[in-house]
């Protein structure tokens, strides 16, 4: 982000908003509507500016005049608003030397703030904003959230707001977030957004002894997949108990963007495993996971790709079972699926390839890795985690009689930016990933499927048009 998002208290506070046309008015409309005291400085005003002087009187004046630096002397806040760039650049040359907060309408460079677009369930309000780069966008985002978000939504915040100090003398920290929870997925909730308060408070009311009366409780574990890295691929349902966990274990192969989709009062914990301390580590996880869960925390334990595909997922599964602690499994997009997307490359295709087999590039000298069909046609393998063992991979390959000139591909930081795409054969893969200096993630990808150029065409030529539309 480039710009801080805040809400700024403005209520009987000076504004001023330069400018007498229409543009000035929908803004100096806005910070009367927030209970700011604003002045228009214009030599003239358009019908709308003057329509709201006079619905506004007392809120909204007008200083008939061109502006002058000194009109600023007892503003908060300043907006620009006029249809002269130089007029729009004085008044933001003045803000800035007297610190003020200022706003150049359609001038971001001049700016240093800029006004969202609003949906407003007071006292709940969402601001949805392009940093001034498309605000075409934001406000078609605001008539979509306009549309999902009740009429009512501010009378139960309004609602919930005159109780939050009887839940906080009644419940322990732990036992609110919960509780709320409760009541705003449930009746409670229905109920005032129907207009029914009466019945909402008696609901509350009865929910509320009720969770006083509830013995402690063990919390539960998440075991979530956060996909290949890209947050848009994660689902649903990871989106939603990752907004409702109070602590995050993440490994190193979770993305930035992956955690900030997460609650942001969640605790977060780095749980990466270094080579050669695996075991350690898994131990500490499993430690924590339920050392955390038995504190009544609910816990997501979140996992690159998917928990049940090379994440040791069911060893942490198992712990939690002994233990007697709930836990859910939220699925991800495994990197072997995202990889082959990445490339276009179809992992099966009836002339090419009637099955695939998912392998780890991880193996000792006596692995239990069946090479021999591997090695077979008609058959599409995905090695993960085969940047360091790509050598020994394609020689095993070779001598259960595999062709050199078997199509393969490597793709590294699948769907995240950098992501690049080798294709060779099996006999060269190696030596061409070495020279382009392909490094972790990757996967390595072998079979006659990774050769179908026409799809691999067609998914980059969708991907650029996509790009063009963005």
């Amino acid at each position: 982000m480039d710009h801080l998002p805040i809400f700024l208290r403005v209520q009987d506070r000076e504004t001023v908003v330069v400018g007498g046309g229409a543009v000035a008015a929908r803004k100096a409309e806005l910070l009367a509507r927030c209970g700011a005291r604003v002045t228009l400085i214009a030599p003239e005003l358009s019908r709308a500016a003057a329509e709201l002087i006079s619905k506004e009187q007392g809120r909204v004046r007008h200083l008939q005049a061109a502006f002058e630096p000194q009109h600023l002397a007892d503003a908060a806040l300043v907006i620009a608003a006029t249809d002269s760039p130089h007029v729009n650049a004085s008044v933001a040359a003045a803000a800035g030397a007297r610190h003020l907060p200022v706003n150049a309408v359609d001038d971001l460079r001049l700016s240093s703030f800029f006004l969202p677009a609003v949906v407003d369930r007071s006292p709940v309000v969402v601001a949805i904003g392009s940093q001034g780069t498309a605000p075409v966008l934001a406000r078609r985002l605001r008539e979509q959230l306009e549309a999902l978000l009740p009429a009512r939504l501010g009378a139960l915040a309004r609602f919930a707001g005159l109780r939050r100090s009887a839940v906080q003398q009644t419940l322990r920290p732990s036992e609110r977030r919960p509780f709320w929870e409760r009541i705003f997925s449930g009746p409670v909730s229905a109920q005032v957004l129907s207009g029914d308060e009466a019945a909402g408070d008696a609901t509350f009311t009865r929910e509320l002894a009720a969770s006083r009366s509830r013995r402690p409780t063990v919390g539960e574990v998440y075991l979530i997949g956060a996909g290949p890295g890209d947050p848009d691929l994660l689902t649903l349902r990871a989106l939603q108990l990752l907004q409702q966990a109070d602590v995050i274990l993440y490994d190193r192969l979770v993305s930035q963007g992956v955690l900030d989709r997460a609650r942001r009062e969640a605790e977060r914990i780095f749980v990466g495993k270094n080579s050669g301390a695996c075991r350690t580590a898994q131990e500490r996880i499993h430690e924590l996971m339920v050392s955390l869960a038995e504190r009544g925390l609910r816990v997501a334990r979140l996992k690159g790709g998917d928990p049940l595909i090379f994440g040791r997922g069911g060893e942490e599964i198992r712990v939690l079972a002994r233990r007697g602690i709930p836990f859910t499994v939220v699925p991800g997009i495994t990197a072997g699926l995202a990889a082959a997307a990445a490339a276009g490359i179809p992992l099966t295709q009836r002339e090419l390839a009637q099955s695939v087999t998912f392998a780890t590039g991880h193996f000792a000298d006596d692995d239990g890795l069946d090479w021999d069909a591997l090695a077979r046609p008609r058959h599409t393998t995905v090695f993960y985690m085969a940047v360091s063992q790509m050598e020994q991979i394609v020689d095993r390959l070779l001598a259960a009689g595999a062709p050199r000139d078997r199509p393969a591909a490597v793709v590294e930081r699948a769907t995240l930016p950098g992501e690049r795409v080798v294709r060779s054969s099996l006999g060269e893969i190696a030596s061409l990933a070495r020279a382009e200096r392909i490094a972790a993630p990757a996967l390595l990808i072998i079979g006659d499927a990774a050769a179908a150029e026409g799809a691999h065409t067609a998914f980059q030529s969708l991907k650029e048009a996509l790009r063009g539309v963005a």
